[in-house]
């Protein structure tokens, strides 16, 4: 049984999810909320977040052991969330996780009451964000952007079915999305 607060905060990369944790983190431990890094398959220099990287095989064989809680394969990666997530909750701790968007109906299997946060931004921010990271070449940007509209629609559905996805709009000041989610998050924790 998991008793503590699960927040699985999603959106398509260059939505500014690694800001907003970083920048609402003091206050995310004072709530109690624990931040849990990722693991993934890319070197960690160019992660660009605050992610444990690995090897595919040291990956495989971490997920053959059972140290995800949660994985998925997204853009030619893996990602994978900590097992000891389970340990935190257990012990009535919440924890924010970076969560996929297409993960979620797997996420709230095994954890139903989790708080789900997708954060948004209008496509001609997301764009520029991708392009002045720099990480990818142009093809693969234009992909990723189609690919979150493809996402933005199947979120909308599992609302009509039910799901609730709180959405936070970060096209704007920082500051105004972490006090949003900050907000959402102190509500969930007065009520678990």
């Amino acid at each position: 049984m998991h008793s503590g607060l699960l927040v699985y905060l999603m959106g398509p990369s260059g939505a500014g999810k690694d800001s907003v944790i970083d920048a609402a983190r003091e206050r995310l431990a004072a709530l109690g909320v624990e931040v849990v890094q990722r693991v993934i398959t890319r070197s960690p220099e160019s992660l660009g977040e605050r992610a444990l990287g690995a090897t595919p095989e040291a990956f495989a064989q971490m997920r053959q052991e059972g140290a995800f809680a949660l994985c998925w394969s997204a853009n030619g990666l893996w990602y994978g969330i900590p097992a000891t997530i389970d340990a935190c909750m257990a012990d009535g701790e919440g924890v924010l996780v970076n969560g996929s968007r297409a993960h979620l109906p797997q996420a709230l299997a095994r954890y139903p009451g989790l708080l789900a946060i997708m954060l948004e931004v209008r496509p001609e921010v997301l764009r520029a964000r991708l392009l002045k990271r720099g990480r990818e070449p142009l093809a693969s940007i234009e992909a990723r952007l189609d690919r979150n509209g493809a996402l933005l629609e199947q979120s909308s559905q599992w609302q009509g079915e039910g799901v609730l996805i709180h959405r936070l709009d970060n096209s704007g000041e920082l500051a105004n999305t972490v006090e949003a989610l900050l907000t959402l998050i102190s509500s969930a924790v007065q009520r678990s």
